[in-house]
């Protein structure tokens, strides 16, 4: 087994808050320069620049996660792990044409929503606005992702919004996640401590970096067979399990 840093939840310019600097090419190197391992963008409702990453990673020898952060009806955000690139653009076209309202983007005001090409070059722009709630309520999320083998991790539970505490203020009952993710994970029995639930999860640190600036360093460390998409999926399928 080896021990691998992580940063597993980092927004593109593809989400409305990503920096325009936060291009494939330029997460991609500074994963590289700060030590990381493996690395994922989760996009706020969009896999669409996943491919483009997978590219750029290669060149450091990074491994991808192919991912996304959905928002519920309760504007709850929860990342999605998929096993595979084909897994997630299939659920992406899901979300796009049958999850999201159907509502023009405003880029002055919601940002430009880029797609970058394999030569990390803007490739279009999606016309939906991503920002917003989806139509797929928290407790339907794990039954959504199923067909799509992909794997539910409730996001920044510590955050003040946008997560399945600040917003529902208990964890439902019925509730089937084994992974939830902490910004700072030195607040992980405080969180223990206040929901049970939480005592049989596994956690994930990660940033939810918008700039390059505040991309986790390697601090945070997965176990895993080997350096590959596929290894590190295994590692949270089995937590998942």
């Amino acid at each position: 087994m080896r021990q691998l840093s992580y940063d597993l939840h980092l927004h593109s310019c593809l989400s409305c808050a990503g920096s325009e600097e936060m291009t494939p090419a330029n997460i991609a190197m500074t994963a590289d320069l700060i030590g990381l391992d493996a690395i994922a963008v989760a996009d706020l409702n969009t896999c669409r620049n996943c491919a483009p990453l997978i590219y750029e990673a290669a060149k450091y020898d990074i491994s991808v996660i192919c991912a996304m952060e959905l928002c519920t009806t309760e504007e709850v955000h929860v990342l999605c792990y998929f096993p595979d690139l084909d897994s997630a653009m299939d659920f992406d076209s899901f979300i796009y044409n049958e999850a999201l309202p159907d509502i023009t983007n405003a880029p002055d005001h919601f940002g430009k929503q880029i797609i970058y090409d394999m030569n990390d070059c803007p490739h279009g722009a999606l016309k939906k606005l991503l920002v917003g709630c989806t139509n797929i309520p928290f407790s339907d999320v794990a039954d959504v992702l199923r067909p799509y083998g992909a794997i539910m991790v409730p996001a920044h539970i510590d955050k003040s919004t946008n997560s399945l505490i600040s917003n529902l203020g208990f964890i439902p009952e019925g509730s089937i996640f084994k992974i939830a993710e902490l910004l700072d994970i030195n607040r992980k029995l405080e969180f223990q401590d206040l929901y049970p639930y939480l005592q049989t999860c596994h956690f994930l640190a990660s940033s939810d970096a918008h700039q390059l600036y505040l991309m986790n360093e390697a601090v945070n460390f997965i176990s895993a067979d080997d350096n590959s998409p596929e290894a590190i999926f295994d590692t949270l399928r089995k937590w998942n399990s």
